[in-house]
């Protein structure tokens, strides 16, 4: 490390993924007088022509701009534990016909989790990642808030509602009251390397997309075909295994029709896929479990919140009942497009996560 301690409960540990978003962010730490450690998280095998954060040149970016700050820099090996809390549930759900959130998985049991045990091991008392996301501490409900990016096209705090109270009160987000476009410049400013490197934009460990192929050579199972069905039970067509679809899709279903149709439902039991017409994709209501509340007791069920579906999908009004059993019953103002078993809805106060849960069932109006 550097010579001159910055002072005991001033360290942070950075997880620097070789992106310019994290590379900034252990420079803004820097800067504002921490002692900065950087560690490279190795979660899966990529080919040295693999660009995403987790290949030989994310590894590399990482220690070049470690390097360029004068900060020690390390590399863990998690690639263990991203096979058992990520890939493994990943296949698992594709293979019931769900449609899985990997990186919410990752955020809570490998870049926060082990992230933080790592931290514990080194005497570290902060960590901190490039994420999109703020952190602030409400001293009249003596609670610590997750919060929007400021830069909404580029917030992410959809992927971290799993996150806890001890989480936020150890963690940094120093890009958070930034937009993409100031860092890139800060990064431009201090001459990283990685200053127009572009940002992985799919599953970093499905190289190519295709989630089908993924979930066949990892798994060793072969999707069997089955019956494509109408609401009424008609038989339709055949499709290829249920892993190949998810809520709303319309492409690939081999179906002449007078009008569109669309993926409505997928029931595993049967192997069958459900299609209807585009209104057939809406649905109003829908039981989430697994449920996380970022600070708990915050305020009776039922309770009013916004709420995510999609990452990218803007957030609608809806009310949110607390069950008996643990689980939550979402029921939207206005019926929503494409709400998929698998995936998670994450609810919002303004811009303040309150948490979330992963969408077990849905409510289609008529049902």
């Amino acid at each position: 490390m550097k010579s001159g301690s910055k002072g005991q409960g001033r360290q942070v540990l950075v997880a620097m993924s070789g992106g310019v978003d994290s590379s900034v962010a252990a420079a803004l730490l820097e800067e504002k007088g921490y002692e900065v450690v950087g560690v490279t998280m190795k979660i899966w095998e990529c080919g040295e022509d693999w660009t995403g954060c987790c290949g030989v040149r994310g590894v590399e970016d990482a220690r070049r701009v470690a390097h360029s700050l004068d900060i020690p820099h390390y590399v863990i090996d998690l690639q263990k534990v991203f096979e058992e809390k990520v890939i493994r549930p990943f296949c698992d759900a594709y293979l019931e016909g769900k449609t899985p959130n990997p990186c919410i998985l990752c955020n809570r049991y490998v870049k926060f989790g082990e992230l933080l045990r790592k931290a514990n091991e080194l005497g570290i008392p902060y960590v901190a990642t490039g994420h999109y996301a703020r952190v602030d501490y409400d001293i009249k409900r003596g609670v610590y808030l997750l919060r929007k990016g400021r830069d909404r096209g580029k917030d992410q705090s959809y992927f971290l509602y799993v996150l806890t109270q001890e989480h936020l009160r150890r963690t940094l987000f120093p890009v958070g009251d930034l937009t993409k476009l100031e860092v890139r410049k800060k990064a431009r400013d201090l001459g990283l390397h990685v200053a127009e490197k572009r940002g992985s934009q799919e599953i970093c460990f499905v190289a190519d997309g295709n989630y089908r192929n993924f979930v066949i050579k990892r798994t060793g199972v072969i999707p069997e075909p089955g019956p494509i069905l109408s609401k009424d039970g008609s038989i339709l067509g055949q499709h290829s295994g249920i892993i190949s679809y998810t809520i709303g899709q319309r492409r690939g279903l081999r179906i002449s029709a007078r009008e569109p149709l669309y993926v409505i439902a997928i029931d595993r039991s049967s192997n069958a896929v459900i299609v209807g017409g585009r209104e057939d994709v809406y649905c109003r209501e829908f039981i989430g479990e697994d449920v996380t509340f970022v600070f708990a007791n915050y305020r009776e069920s039922p309770f009013r919140a916004r709420v995510r579906v999609r990452y990218r999908q803007p957030t609608k009004s809806a009310t949110i009942n607390v069950e008996m059993d643990g689980r939550v019953r979402v029921v939207f103002d206005k019926p929503q497009w494409g709400i998929a078993p698998g995936q998670s809805a994450v609810f919002y106060d303004h811009d303040v996560v309150l948490g979330g849960a992963v969408i077990a069932s849905t409510f289609r109006p008529g049902n």
